[in-house]
């Protein structure tokens, strides 16, 4: 392609920043096929774009979600492993734009390829903001989150807190309901609460929101960036052209220094948060209540109450404290009430999945984090807890475990392997907590020093099974004033469909031990 060719097409995706621009005969490739790359192809085909869907999976949803797109005017649907990695011609023309799900990796063949080629790649988020306006439906404001951890919970706060306000507003991205069916809503949205993992942020150049955060940063998904530079440079995107305040975690100066060198729009605000007592500017916690420091007149010498952490719930760990923080800075900067940000935490469910408590029997609390699926997860769900029977394992992705188990190794009172490979885990447990007992899940008990042979060649392959059995191992080491964690540090796919699913088995396996302990109990 020469070089007058690539300037006419950015030229005229500079002209596409609404519903209502001339998306009409856009040649677009859309990678994908499930919900993201689903949404992306049917609101470009209802644009009038030419759109050519690519994606590996060749299975009966793929199939069905293929006959819709063609019905509602996608050009052409290619499915199958092979297919996935060519950049296929849109009617006979290469295509002018590509539009990727988060699960395309950059070094992709099919991305490599466009990219080679000069073709603007972005993702469903960056399509999102561009189409949002449309003639006769509201613009939503934007308020957006992203972090290693907590970037969920944070948001269905933020969620929470906006619509005790009164405010139509959902939160969508990385999260439930997918951006695109959020802005094509009919009737619109005041505001949106929008969960941006790094696969997003990747391809997004264009957003404004109100305010903005990234919460934490630790390693994560190295595999895909990577490296973890290039991971944090990323997360750093959040904050690009932010418009009110971009709010950081005081607790990790990582975070302050992304917004120091961030562009963002004049009389945006940097506000901290912070689990203690905030100094100027910051959002914190003075004896048990969320105080305002940031958005008041007299933040020199006085604060805000907020809400009492209480409001939260009975378990409320550090991190869960921070993430309330972090939510309600972001909505004052919106100019939510303090009233409005109590509400929306009363009100608030912190669902299934994240530090969940399961049962609680004999003196020893079950807790199901099934979604702590990094080692930086992992660390806030231990911190809470003491002494802890930690049950962890699964797909690395290629961080590093060291850190942690040196960090939390005096709450250990054993470890529980599951996954079809913990050997990395295993091997940092027996370099910094060697004292402590490792069991694998599939019965071969190791004593006093972790086994990474055993942990990597479990006897199950079925993930329910293997939690059952990693339930019923713990169980025996259990006496009153322990907590059985649930904490994998890893992700699910090994074993599992989903961190939903692998929480389901934990929670299935505990409430059939406590049923056979009740049925033992009658019997006796």
């Amino acid at each position: 392609m020469d070089c007058s060719t690539v300037s006419t097409q950015e030229n005229r995706l500079e002209t596409l920043r609404s519903w209502d621009a001339d998306w009409s005969g856009l040649r677009v490739v859309v990678t994908g096929i499930s919900k993201t790359g689903f949404s992306v192809a049917d609101t470009l085909a209802e644009l009038g774009a030419r759109v050519v869907v690519v994606a590996a999976s060749d299975d009966d949803e793929a199939r069905a979600h293929a006959d819709t797109l063609r019905i509602v005017g996608v050009a052409d649907v290619i499915l199958g492993a092979g297919t996935s990695t060519v950049l296929p011609l849109v009617d006979g023309e290469q295509a002018e734009l590509v539009v990727t799900s988060p699960g395309f990796r950059p070094s992709h063949p099919l991305l490599a390829a466009a990219a080679e080629a000069g073709i603007p790649i972005w993702g469903d988020v960056e399509l999102a903001w561009r189409v949002q306006t449309k003639s006769g439906r509201k613009t939503a404001q934007w308020i957006t989150i992203t972090g290693t951890n907590g970037k969920t919970t944070t948001t269905t706060m933020v969620e929470s807190m906006l619509q005790g306000a009164g405010l139509r507003a959902i939160a969508a991205g990385n999260i439930g309901t997918p951006i695109l069916d959020a802005v094509r809503d009919p009737e619109g949205y005041d505001v949106l609460a929008v969960e941006l993992s790094t696969f997003q942020l990747h391809w997004s150049e264009s957003l404004e929101p109100v305010s903005s955060v990234c919460l934490n940063l630790a390693e994560d998904h190295v595999d895909w960036h990577g490296s973890f530079a290039a991971y944090a440079a990323d997360k750093a995107k959040i904050y690009e052209n932010t418009q009110v305040a971009c709010i950081y975690n005081a607790e990790q100066i990582e975070t302050e220094r992304m917004v120091e060198e961030a562009d963002v729009k004049e009389g945006c605000r940097a506000v901290g948060f912070t689990t203690g007592i905030p100094a100027v500017s910051m959002v914190g916690v003075v004896e048990g209540m969320l105080v305002d420091r940031a958005f008041i007149h007299e933040r020199k010498d006085s604060a805000a109450e907020l809400a009492k952490v209480s409001d939260i719930g009975d378990l409320v760990p550090r991190h869960l404290v921070a993430n309330a923080a972090a939510a309600a800075a972001l909505v004052l900067a919106y100019g939510l009430s303090p009233a409005d940000v109590q509400k929306g935490l009363v009100n608030y469910h912190n669902g299934e999945h994240r530090i969940q408590p399961v049962a609680s029997a004999d003196g020893v609390l079950w807790i199901n984090d099934s979604k702590a699926t990094n080692p930086h997860a992992a660390a806030a769900s231990l911190a809470a807890f003491n002494p802890v029977i930690w049950i962890a394992g699964g797909l690395s992705k290629g961080v590093d475990y060291d850190e942690l188990v040196k960090a939390q190794a005096a709450r250990l009172k054993a470890v529980v392997l599951i996954g079809v490979d913990s050997s990395t885990l295993a091997a940092s447990l027996a370099r910094h907590a060697p004292k402590v007992p490792v069991i694998a899940a599939s019965g071969v008990h190791t004593g006093n020093k972790a086994d990474p042979q055993a942990a990597a060649n479990p006897t199950l392959s079925d993930g329910d099974a293997i939690m059952a059995r990693a339930v019923a191992e713990a169980a025996s080491l259990a006496v009153d004033g322990d907590t059985v964690l649930m904490a994998p540090a890893s992700a699910s796919m090994d074993q599992f469909s989903s961190y939903a699913h692998r929480g389901q088995a934990f929670m299935d396996a505990v409430r059939k031990l406590m049923e056979s302990r009740a049925s033992a109990d009658k019997e006796s």
